[in-house]
């Protein structure tokens, strides 16, 4: 069997959750005693779910790891979006 080395960042700031990222199955997030747990967006202004789940947590992955190939070929200027108009649009910075 082979086991996977761990990098802990140690300038996390998260108090009560455990995000974990791994190649193949994206972010896991649990608890902080291991208990499963769910991504979820709010929105600020009713307080409301609007987004949550799996399908969010994989949305968020393939958001990082597009992010992430495009600053490694020097893509730096470009913004990674996903949304309901569109997947992985390109969006000039503000």
């Amino acid at each position: 069997m082979v086991t996977r080395e761990q990098e802990r960042l140690d300038d996390g700031t998260l108090t009560h959750s455990v995000i974990t990222g791994r190649e193949g199955e994206g972010f896991t997030v649990t608890t902080e005693d291991g208990r499963p747990a769910i991504l979820a967006v709010f929105d600020p202004a009713t307080g409301k779910v609007i987004e949550s789940g799996r399908d969010l947590a994989e949305e968020i992955w393939d958001v990082a790891v597009e992010a992430y190939r495009r600053y490694l070929i020097g893509k730096k200027a470009l913004r990674v979006v996903s949304s309901p108009q569109g997947f992985f649009g390109e969006k000039e910075p503000d």
